[in-house]
């Protein structure tokens, strides 16, 4: 069967989404957008009460369900006081890290008066005015939000309705490379939903009604760790969590593969299912390696939290740099998706 022709409908999507905005709490143009590309793909689809979507691919074993889950929720920040200068002070939403943040392009959305720019920079940013610029650590309290207005203080921010809770999107910077490197803040995990969005395609070109039914959840609080809590379909007995696969010192994955996780902070994934993904791995010809993360934790962890009654793996195309600068490879979207066709059994 020929993959390849997906790789640049998984890339096209991957890049849209990237440029929606979408930290934690502010998830819903993302979703509606998710919405909308599983509909046009011809599959019954809905937003949760939650915000996320689930999916309906269809199958005919519905006691034995399928349940694919990756979110489109990212890291972000939150305006949480407003500086008598008229600078933001900011709180992460997630796990950003002010330390690969300085000096990124920011967006503030308010609740009620529109957006606005600015720039995450370190206080007093100016290396020839500031001695103390090479030894200061990157917190969210020795940073900022400059914004790219006229404001001299608080008084003319709040005139602006920039408030407290407002959400500070940080630029995602999405390009592919001539060599077909993907690189972004971000990837995590708005990759893999071009994937889940390439495999849906992939079952609607070819009309095929798998054998047991599968569905994709789409969730929206991942990266604050509840994310996989609920929408569970009735039936559902495995889960799998399509997310960023681990690159780095210690492990084998390269951004060209896709990672099957054997165990991450949460614990050992269900031994069964890591085994049936190594066999379907090497039944779909898909390039994978098998790799334990020192510091992760997952949508379907969050599932298994939430008491349902499920066996759960973990699979995703190798991301390098993880919470920063991300970079993977169409390569390593391409064998995701093989993994995904053949342990679906489509």
């Amino acid at each position: 069967m020929n993959f390849e022709k997906y790789q640049d409908f998984i890339m096209e999507k991957t890049l849209e989404l990237l440029n929606i905005n979408s930290p934690t709490g502010y998830t819903e143009d993302a979703a509606n957008y998710c919405l909308e590309e599983f509909r046009k793909l011809g599959f019954e689809a809905k937003l949760t009460n939650k915000g996320g979507v689930l999916v309906n691919i269809g199958g005919k074993d519905k006691e034995n369900g399928l349940l694919l889950e990756a979110h489109t929720d990212t890291l972000g920040g939150m305006v949480s006081s407003i500086k008598s200068s008229g600078r933001l002070v900011v709180t992460p939403l997630g796990g950003m890290n002010a330390n690969n943040a300085e000096t990124e392009n920011v967006t503030v959305i308010t609740k009620f008066d529109g957006e606005y720019e600015g720039t995450f920079q370190l206080n007093n940013a100016s290396i020839h005015v500031n001695g103390e610029y090479n030894d200061t650590k990157r917190t969210f309290d020795s940073c900022e939000v400059v914004l790219d207005e006229d404001v001299k203080s608080e008084e003319d921010t709040k005139k602006l309705g920039i408030s407290v809770g407002d959400i500070v999107c940080f630029e995602p910077n999405a390009r592919i490379t001539k060599s077909g490197y993907i690189k972004s803040r971000f990837l995590d995990d708005k990759l893999s939903v071009g994937i889940l969005l390439g495999f849906a395609k992939y079952i609607a070109d070819n009309k095929i009604t798998p054998e047991r039914a599968i569905y994709i959840h789409i969730t929206v609080f991942e990266e604050v760790g509840h994310g996989g809590c609920a929408s569970v379909p009735e039936g559902v007995t495995e889960a799998i969590s399509v997310d960023m696969g681990c690159v780095g010192e210690g492990l084998t994955c390269t951004e060209k593969q896709v990672s099957i996780c054997a165990k991450d902070s949460g614990g050992p994934y269900a031994f069964s299912i890591v085994k049936g993904l190594i066999e379907a791995a090497k039944k779909a010809g898909a390039d994978y390696a098998v790799d334990v993360y020192p510091h992760y934790g997952s949508d379907v962890e969050a599932t298994l939290s939430a008491g349902y009654d499920i066996k759960h793996g973990l699979i995703g195309a190798g991301v390098y740099a993880s919470h920063g600068y991300e970079r993977s490879h169409k390569e390593g979207a391409l064998n995701t998706m093989k993994l995904l066709v053949a342990y679906a059994d489509l």
